[in-house]
């Protein structure tokens, strides 16, 4: 079983270096991450009332640019996961490759998490060497570092293992340009609701703060962002953040006073293993 397995994994993990979305992908990175390099470097230059700005102020500025740059690396993990994987199965299928595919001895089973595993691997590169090398340009211009890098790019990460995930199981059902769609508003809904749920606890309704609650259990994407915030945040923004209280700073989706507590790790763990046999008993029990 393990063989085929990481058979699949290798060549879907291979495809999808071969496409042009990829090589186009890591292209932009490289350029977004060198104009903010520049940018960050440019902080020293800046004045405060004709007066140069000083250290603090430079790492304190970096780390609000960090934020903001780490939501769109969010979001360009989320789209591209989202539109390599909802097409990966369903495309198969469509074309009738996965005819030829599964009459070997390769199972369903095995074809679906082969399939899993080489996107999250590409998922996970794409995470890990986009966070690290962007964190690497802030303390190389700036010397600031975030308080918590690998747990940030673990947030990251999982971030894009969730959205795959979703549109992987939806690829066995529907067709990908579908899937992708449904995937992509999920994202933002969820990231809506917990914008709602922050102003549902800065408000004190019980209403709003619930319904963000479930949409963070239906789709963990806005809890992990969250977390990746708060791995930003610099111990100064922290204390400021504990001073206002839990509310005031649940109300603002770029200031995260607390950690995602282990409970909320664990069930987007768990979250991600039940959607994954979801995929796996759709696959079975659809005719080819």
């Amino acid at each position: 079983m393990i063989g085929p397995l990481f058979v699949v994994a290798r060549l879907t993990a291979w495809e999808t270096v071969r496409r042009r979305l990829m090589i186009a992908l890591v292209v932009m990175t490289l350029i977004i991450i060198a104009t903010t390099g520049w940018g960050y470097n440019r902080l020293w230059t800046a004045t405060d009332n004709g007066a140069p700005i000083g250290v603090v102020q430079v790492r304190a500025i970096t780390s609000q640019v960090l934020i903001l740059m780490y939501f769109v690396f969010a979001g360009v993990l989320a789209l591209s996961s989202v539109l390599i994987a909802a097409s990966s199965i369903s495309g198969d299928i469509e074309s009738g490759l996965a005819l030829s595919i599964l009459s070997r001895p390769i199972g369903r089973a095995q074809w679906a998490l082969g399939k899993w595993l080489g996107l999250a691997a590409m998922t996970i590169a794409y995470a890990g060497g986009a966070g690290w090398l962007e964190l690497l340009v802030a303390d190389f211009t700036t010397g600031y570092l975030p308080p918590h890098p690998w747990q940030l790019v673990g947030y990251i990460g999982a971030e894009g293992l969730i959205l795959l995930t979703l549109a992987l199981t939806l690829s066995t059902r529907m067709a990908g340009m579908t899937a992708g769609i449904i995937a992509l508003v999920g994202y933002f809904m969820a990231w809506v609701g917990g914008i709602v749920s922050g102003i549902g606890l800065a408000l004190n309704n019980a209403p709003l703060t619930e319904l963000g609650v479930i949409s963070r259990l239906l789709l963990p994407t806005d809890g992990l962002w969250r977390g990746a915030v708060w791995t930003l945040e610099p111990a100064s923004l922290l204390t400021l953040g504990r001073q206002a209280g839990r509310a005031a700073a649940a109300a603002d989706p770029f200031m995260v006073a607390e950690p995602a507590s282990p409970l909320f790790l664990l069930w987007a763990l768990v979250w991600i293993g039940v959607v994954l046999l979801i995929a796996i008993w759709s696959l079975r029990s659809r005719e080819l």
